[in-house]
């Protein structure tokens, strides 16, 4: 349990809390522990945020499909890890983004209405969900703008990164070229060179139909040069 512990410690939600108040909160508060094999679904596609989830062992790999067109960003995500928690609040409360264990997964799920009473009794919780909503939004701000007058590079990283998170690993898009390209709003043969320049950098590699994402921090790195 201890080490369960820990990797909560270490998401953002539950920075700054001590062992000793996150023990006493999960005596306090109903904290599932589910278990999932290898294929099964944790979260569908559009399914209410009603939980707060945490994958605190194994690991979940999340599919986010365009709802127009044929283009579906994948990401292995690793404990420890939080799912879709900027979709627990506001108007739109679903996630958008399907889950499924990567292998054995262990998911810690607390109730959203006993998660926002955690918020209103500890200031640390507060500030740690205030930040990251607050920081999701800013990324979101600079992404309109990149995508509209943004380099290819820079709408294909913006793109990715404001689905993915630091923790993400085998990211992945799959398209029809035709549906990309108009998702970035460029030209066929201007994608092509784009993608081959990422791969001789050695930040993206190439399959029919897939680009995966070999060096996140270095795609999200070249929108901001």
């Amino acid at each position: 349990m201890a080490s369960m512990y820990e990797q909560l410690m270490a998401l953002p939600l539950f920075q700054g809390v001590s062992s000793e108040r996150l023990s006493a909160l999960v005596e306090k508060y109903p904290f599932h522990f589910l278990k999932f094999r290898a294929g099964e679904v944790i979260v569908e596609p559009d399914q209410p945020c009603t939980h707060v989830q945490f994958v605190v062992s194994g690991a979940a790999m999340a599919e986010l499909r365009h709802r127009k067109l044929q283009v579906v960003l994948r990401q292995l995500l690793p404990a420890p890890n939080v799912l879709a928690p900027h979709h627990l609040f506001g108007l739109e409360t679903s996630c958008p983004f399907g889950v499924t264990a990567h292998g054995e997964c262990g998911v810690l799920q607390l109730r959203k209405s006993d998660y926002v009473s955690m918020v209103q009794v500890d200031k640390v919780f507060l500030f740690n969900i205030l930040n990251y909503l607050s920081l999701h939004t800013q990324r979101l701000r600079s992404s309109l703008l990149t995508m509209s007058r943004g380099s290819v590079v820079e709408r294909l990283a913006i793109y990715v990164g404001t689905f993915t998170t630091q923790l993400s690993q085998q990211v992945s898009l799959e398209y029809r070229q035709r549906d990309l390209c108009a998702l970035l709003g460029v030209q066929r043969s201007v994608l092509t060179r784009t993608l081959d320049d990422l791969e001789q950098q050695g930040i993206v590699a190439q399959q029919v139909g897939v680009v995966e994402i070999l060096d996140l921090p270095g795609l999200l790195a070249l929108a901001l040069e």
